[in-house]
């Protein structure tokens, strides 16, 4: 990939893991994960690891009982839900295929418009504020800003970019854990005439206590990212009146069983929820907007991994982009799978 920088740390590839789980009924599933080391302790290699240990304790059972599999792999190890959510997204993909359906179908949603915002990583202001011209330039309607560098600086940073976009672009900012308490309330006080949507993660999860106080204290809008990995977690943060938002992403809740818990304990609490992602290309951008399509109240698309600086696309079929709309067929399962060419290329291993 082209560089990408957040608050804890820069990228310059996608360490992504493909799965393929094969059933005796003649046909196969598919996942893939995103590892993203800064956020969720996982690596392409730890990944691989346990991918062969999960396919061993998946021999001879039966794909279609997801709860029984999904619960294999939390008996297995604890955590570790980014190689879990492939293994997760191919039991769909497989139960799908077995209905006969496309997934979205399969998990009672329907079709709807599905615009995603698009990120400008952490750079000087100046710089950002080109990318963010840029991206308005290209039909960008939401800009989504990467910032917990610098609590001043990063101020500046969305003075400049308000200044270069003018008012009509919609602006969302993720912190990414860079803030302590004090610099949260600075910056996001300082960020009040700038029309922000809402600010994802602006402390280290540690300081959740502090979240109640900051909410009093700003601005601007809140949305748990990391602090929320399951149900559970979501559950603390809404009761304890933590955020007004919530981020789901496949790679922290271990896959659309976990997801879907996720957003419908949201939902009962009038929460809103944005679907997220690390750095997957097309393969798991498929699944998540099936479960987009499938989730009413997630109401924020954060679906621009594979706009961001990805050189390669290993995907055949599967959901497309026109600008920054998204749109996939009705072909059964996920309707997604790895290019043949590309996977030639790739390290395999075969349980």
């Amino acid at each position: 990939m082209e560089a990408f920088t957040i608050a804890t740390g820069t990228m310059d590839y996608a360490q992504n893991v493909f799965i393929r789980v094969h059933t005796d009924a003649g046909f196969y599933g598919v996942g893939e994960c995103a590892a993203f080391q800064f956020i969720t302790g996982e690596t392409q290699d730890t990944c691989l690891v346990l991918a062969r240990e999960f396919a061993r304790l998946w021999k001879g059972k039966d794909a279609l009982d997801i709860p029984a599999r999904l619960q294999q792999l939390h008996n297995f190890i604890a955590g570790n839900s980014t190689i879990k959510s492939a293994f997760d997204m191919a039991l769909f993909d497989i139960a799908a295929k077995n209905a006969g359906l496309p997934l979205y179908q399969f998990l009672g949603g329907e079709r709807r418009e599905v615009e995603t915002d698009i990120t400008i990583g952490i750079a000087g202001p100046h710089a950002m504020a080109l990318k963010a011209l840029d991206f308005k330039a290209s039909g960008a309607g939401i800009l989504k800003v990467k910032l917990g560098k610098n609590a001043v600086e990063d101020v500046e940073r969305i003075k400049q970019i308000r200044e270069a976009v003018g008012s009509e672009i919609e602006i969302r900012i993720d912190a990414n854990q860079g803030w302590s308490y004090e610099d949260a309330v600075f910056a996001l006080q300082a960020m009040g005439p700038y029309n922000i949507e809402f600010c994802e993660q602006p402390m280290r999860t540690w300081y959740d206590d502090y979240l109640p106080q900051l909410m009093r204290h700003s601005p601007v809008k809140i949305m748990a990212d990391e602090s929320v990995y399951n149900h559970h977690d979501a559950r603390k943060q809404i009761n304890s009146g933590s955020c007004h938002y919530i981020n789901i992403k496949l790679a922290k809740s271990s896959g659309i069983w976990e997801a879907k818990k996720i957003h419908d304990e949201a939902a009962s609490k009038g929460i809103a929820c944005m679907m997220g992602g690390m750095l997957e290309s097309r393969i798991a951008l498929s699944a998540k907007l099936h479960f987009v399509y499938a989730c009413p109240n997630i109401k924020f698309y954060d679906m621009d991994t594979c706009m961001l600086g990805h050189l390669q696309d290993p995907c055949i079929g599967g959901a497309t982009y026109n600008g920054y709309q998204l749109d996939i067929a009705d072909d059964a399962g996920i309707g997604a799978d790895a290019s043949p060419d590309f996977l030639a290329r790739c390290e395999k291993f075969i349980v």
